[in-house]
């Protein structure tokens, strides 16, 4: 998923009011953005296999360290360990945590049989949403309208920048999201993974969003 995964921590501001959205958002999609520069490094790999599911032409073969069963735990402990080191808040670093666990979880519905549950063992799981178009547009879509509806409600602007900056990221992701809806094979897998690298935008972007919304009565921290 895409969309999806942003839903998830767009929702969780309501669930942890004092985490900064930046924050929830970077948990949200940690998996990915260890993922991506792995590929880079040739330590974790993907291929370009057009007709693999209807939606991504991505074959994701290789992903043991940020994507298997085992690694999602460690990862989300230890993403949610150094929250609460950093700003001692139980409730934000229980939230954090659970949302590096929440991107395992939509991948798992999303992605046919290749997430690992265990480094070295060739055993993969995966309910293969994407092997429809269709159906991931409604719930992928769904989802992400209502996080938005959630969060645009919990949260109040301070001035016109509060408005543009949330609806602006909206607008722009879910043009995004449509796009990757026409199952175009990208040219490579490199550019796949500096174009998810630049997820990072959006992570600053998230950044604007909270210095220009906020939630009533609630001074956000890290």
């Amino acid at each position: 998923m895409f969309t999806g995964h942003f839903a998830v921590g767009l929702a969780a501001k309501k669930l942890s009011p004092r985490t900064s959205l930046p924050v929830l958002i970077v948990a949200a999609m940690l998996l990915d953005l260890i993922y991506l520069p792995l590929v880079l490094l040739g330590i974790e790999h993907m291929a370009i296999e057009p007709g693999i599911t209807a939606v991504t032409p991505l074959n994701f073969f290789y992903y043991p360290f940020s994507h298997s069963l085992l690694a999602v735990l460690f990862w989300a402990g230890g993403f949610g360990f150094a929250h609460y080191f950093f700003n001692r808040h139980r409730t934000g670093a229980l939230v954090v945590g659970l949302l590096v666990a929440s991107h395992w979880l939509l991948d798992l519905v999303s992605h046919r049989p290749d997430l690992p549950l265990v480094p070295g063992v060739e055993y993969f799981v995966g309910l293969g949403l994407w092997n429809s178009v269709a159906m991931t547009a409604v719930v992928e879509l769904g989802l992400f309208l209502w996080a938005v509806r959630l969060y645009g409600n919990y949260t109040r602007r301070d001035s016109l920048a509060g408005r543009v900056s949330f609806w602006s990221f909206f607008v722009v992701l879910l043009i995004m999201q449509l796009m990757a809806y026409q199952g175009k094979p990208p040219p490579s897998v490199e550019v796949v993974a500096w174009s998810g690298i630049g997820s990072w935008l959006f992570i600053l972007w998230a950044l604007w969003i909270e210095k220009t919304r906020r939630v009533p009565g609630m001074r956000p921290r890290l």
